[in-house]
């Protein structure tokens, strides 16, 4: 939070406080009221927070008001963003649907194959290799020592214990080999295969540096190109600046200065923007989803809508949009009910970390 010389806030001043894990105030509004402890705040949008009937207020108030916000949303953190994503890309990855008309979720028969589910609307939804490598990842950070320096080795262990029990969920080539073979080298990959599990780091790490530490060094394990390396950080870096407060312009200023061009049209996205399972070619397009975006489902429908690796670009979209905006309870409750017991174990896992943390 900003420092102030003298102990008071006077009325109408900014404030932003960069509060872990929720952009509980950003532009925080003091207007010419009493104080009110139980001051209403806006969950879905995470960014307004109105005070009322006080000209000036103590350091003391804010604190306590602070304090309230945290014990509110704190845990409200799942990883079902991206997972959300996933499933509702996972239908279009080959059959592109350039509209954000569609319905969201849709429940087959589990007991086929992925990709051949069916229900009387048409292909059903699946988790697929997005989903099952973020929970590895997540697994392997929720394993790994304080410093995480055997994160590298707990991160090949866990994505190939999770690639063996979903061996069908949909990986390219080279990884399903590498997932098969014993030797655990890396193969120089830049493929968005990086960038789709990478959200988890960004909730584990200290600070922006420790998020790119940690981002290549889950990636480096089979992604060690460059654009591999990149694309997965670049990801990492926008929803940790999500949670940390930053506002969209703020986000897409850093991504510019650092990562890519961000200089899209989306109606030209939707005419001429086609299949690209790269790094480079489809991490912009996806955080750009998010920039575009309304709210939370917006994102998603906006990343679907391109045509392009639906599952993949909607997960990463899906991962950034609930970092800043959080995800809404029914659809939480909906995507929990496509999730095996070993999935939802770890992501139990990972909530009850994110709760103590707090």
């Amino acid at each position: 939070m900003k420092d102030y010389e003298s102990s008071q806030i006077e009325k109408y001043d900014y404030i932003k406080a960069n509060i872990r894990y929720k952009k509980f105030l950003n532009n925080c509004k003091i207007f010419d009221n009493n104080f009110d402890s139980n001051a209403q705040i806006s969950p879905n949008k995470g960014d307004i927070l109105i005070f009322t009937k006080v000209q000036v207020f103590s350091m003391v108030q804010v604190t306590s008001c602070i304090e309230k916000m945290k014990e509110i949303f704190m845990g409200k953190y799942t990883l079902l963003g991206g997972i959300i994503g996933d499933l509702a890309g996972s239908r279009f990855e080959h059959w592109p649907h350039k509209s954000k008309d569609f319905e969201l979720l849709v429940r087959g028969d589990f007991n086929i194959p992925r990709g051949t589910a069916f229900n009387e609307n048409g292909r059903a939804c699946y988790f697929t290799d997005d989903t099952v490598m973020t929970v590895a990842i997540t697994r392997a950070l929720l394993s790994a020592n304080e410093d995480y320096s055997n994160l590298y080795e707990l991160t090949i262990k866990h994505m190939k214990d999770f690639g063996y029990r979903y061996p069908a969920a949909g990986y390219g080539g080279n990884f399903s080999r590498w997932l098969r073979s014993p030797m655990v080298l890396p193969y120089n990959s830049f493929g968005n295969g990086s960038a789709m599990r990478v959200a988890p780091v960004a909730y584990f790490a200290k600070d922006i540096d420790e998020v790119k530490r940690l981002s290549e060094t889950v990636s480096a394990v089979t992604h060690n190109h460059p654009e591999g390396i990149k694309g997965a950080e670049a990801v990492a870096v926008c929803i940790w600046l999500a949670l940390n407060g930053s506002t969209k312009q703020e986000i897409k200023n850093h991504i510019e200065s650092n990562y890519y061009s961000l200089d899209f049209d989306y109606q030209e996205l939707l005419d001429t923007y086609t299949f690209d399972v790269t790094c480079q070619g489809s991490v912009p397009q996806s955080i750009f989803a998010f920039l575009i975006s309304e709210d939370f489902e917006d994102a998603i429908r906006i990343a679907v809508s391109m045509g392009g690796d639906a599952d993949t670009m909607a997960s990463i979209a899906g991962a950034i949009a609930e970092a800043y905006y959080g995800i809404p309870e029914e659809l939480e409750k909906e995507c929990w009910e496509f999730l095996t017991p070993d999935i939802k174990y770890v992501l139990s896992k990972f909530k009850d970390r994110m709760n103590k943390n707090n």
